[in-house]
C-alpha cells in the first residue's frame, strides 16, 4: 500500500528536490568542465619554465568538482527513483551517499578556503621567476619570455606590478605588446593584481554553487527520513 496524506507529499517533495539536486549536479559538472577548459586558465597552468611546471593546485580543485558534479547526478537519479518506488532500501542508500557527499563536501569547501589564496599566491611566485628569467642576458637560452608574454597577452597585463608594467616598454617591447602610452595611463596593468583577479572571481562562483547545493543537501537529508519513516509506518497498518 502507498504512503497517503502529508507523507505522500513529502515523496513528491523530495523528487522534486532530488530532481532539483540532479539539475545542481549536471550544472556544476559543466560550469567544471568550462573552468578546466577555460583559455585563460589554460594558457598560464600548462605553462612551463624549464624543468618547473605552473601550479596545479587549481586543478586539484576543478577535478573534485568534475567527481563532485557526476556523484551528484547519479545521487540525484537515486533519490527521485527510491521516492517514486517508495523504497526504504533505496531511500536509506540515497540518505547514506547524502551524508557522505556532504561532508565531502564541507572537507573540501575546509580544502578550499584554506588554499584559496595559495593557488594565486603559486602563480604569481611562477610569474615572477619567469619574469627574471625574461629579463636576464640569457633569456633566449630559456623559455622565460614565452612565458612572460603568455601571461601578459592572456591577462592583459604587463609586469609584476604597476610600475614595472609602465616601464618596461620602455626597454623591453619584446615582452609587453602594448604600446608606452596605454601602459602609461592603465592603471590596473599589474600581472599581480590580474592574477588575484582571475583566481579570486572564479573560487567566488564555486563558493555559490557549493553553498546553494549544501542547502538544497540539508533538505534532502531531512524529507528522505521523514519519508522513510512514513513508509515504514504506512506498511505497518
Amino acid at each position: 500500500m502507498g504512503v497517503e496524506g502529508c507523507t505522500k507529499c513529502i515523496k513528491y517533495l523530495l523528487f522534486v528536490f532530488n530532481f532539483i539536486f540532479w539539475l545542481a549536479g549536471g550544472i556544476i559538472l559543466g560550469v567544471a568542465l568550462w573552468l578546466r577548459h577555460d583559455s585563460q586558465t589554460t594558457n598560464i597552468l600548462y605553462l612551463q619554465l624549464g624543468d618547473k611546471q605552473a601550479p596545479s593546485t587549481f586543478y586539484v580543485g576543478i577535478y573534485i568538482l568534475i567527481a563532485v558534479g557526476a556523484v551528484m547526478m547519479f545521487v540525484g537519479f537515486l533519490g527521485c527513483y527510491g521516492a517514486i518506488q517508495e523504497s526504504q532500501c533505496l531511500l536509506g542508500t540515497f540518505f547514506t551517499c547524502l551524508v557522505i557527499l556532504f561532508a565531502c563536501e564541507v572537507a573540501a569547501g575546509i580544502w578550499g578556503f584554506v588554499n584559496k589564496d595559495q593557488i594565486a599566491k603559486d602563480v604569481k611566485q611562477f610569474y615572477d621567476q619567469a619574469f627574471q628569467q625574461a629579463l636576464m642576458a640569457d633569456s633566449d637560452s630559456n623559455n622565460g619570455k614565452a612565458v612572460v608574454r603568455t601571461f601578459h597577452e592572456t591577462l592583459d597585463c604587463c609586469g609584476p606590478d604597476a610600475v614595472v608594467g609602465t616601464l618596461t616598454p620602455l626597454w623591453r617591447d619584446d615582452l609587453c605588446s602594448k604600446d608606452f602610452l596605454k601602459g602609461l595611463l592603465q592603471a590596473d596593468a599589474s600581472c599581480h593584481k590580474k592574477i588575484d583577479e582571475l583566481f579570486s572571481g572564479k573560487l567566488y562562483l564555486i563558493g555559490i554553487a557549493a553553498i546553494v547545493v549544501a542547502v538544497i543537501m540539508i533538505f534532502e537529508m531531512i524529507l528522505s527520513m521523514v519519508l522513510c519513516c512514513g513508509i515504514r509506518n504506512s506498511s505497518v497498518y
